[in-house]
């Protein structure tokens, strides 16, 4: 989306072009764009100031295509001004379906899943140091009840629960 290798400049002393400023500009525009974009739910979870959320919600009752332009541009001019505008962007990235950081969590989660009911505790103990914030007896109760699920060959439910939680611990700490 931003290109953070342009704004970067090892030398500051030099000017911005005023091509790299409408590009940046651009950037954000898409980025208020993917935000209006985005469902209620998804809004929820990401780090933005009340400010941007107002305008997101505004912007959802403008029809008008002129009118949708430049709310697009007061967007981004709000964006330019966030305290967590790299957090916000990969948070975005993350809640888009089809990208590369949401696909990776998912295998991400599918491979401690099929880890932690294969291993056990031993397995457990690698994921807590993975993910810090998790609740390890919550853990190992999901665990123990997909492994008993999978030894029994009886359903996915308990699998399913395991996998929830461990996208969310995930999701959480940033994995």
């Amino acid at each position: 989306m931003i290109d953070q290798k342009n704004s970067e400049r090892p030398d500051e002393d030099l000017p911005i072009s005023k091509s790299q400023r409408k590009r940046d500009m651009h950037a954000l525009q898409d980025l208020g764009k993917h935000l209006t974009e985005l469902r209620p739910d998804q809004l929820a979870s990401l780090p933005m100031s009340e400010t941007l959320r107002r305008a997101i919600d505004e912007s959802r009752r403008i029809k008008q295509n002129e009118a949708r332009r430049r709310h697009l541009q007061y967007l981004g001019k709000i964006i330019r001004n966030e305290e967590q505008l790299d957090e916000l962007i990969r948070e975005v990235e993350a809640a888009n379906a089809g990208s590369d950081e949401h696909t990776r969590r998912l295998h991400l989660a599918e491979h401690w899943r099929d880890r932690l009911i294969a291993e056990g505790d031993s397995a457990v103990g690698a994921f807590m140091a993975y993910c810090p914030e998790t609740d390890i007896q919550h853990l190992r109760n999901l665990v123990r009840n997909a492994s008993r699920e999978a030894q029994k060959g009886a359903g996915v439910t308990h699998s399913r629960k395991l996998f929830r939680y461990l996208r969310e611990c995930i999701d959480r700490d940033g994995g």
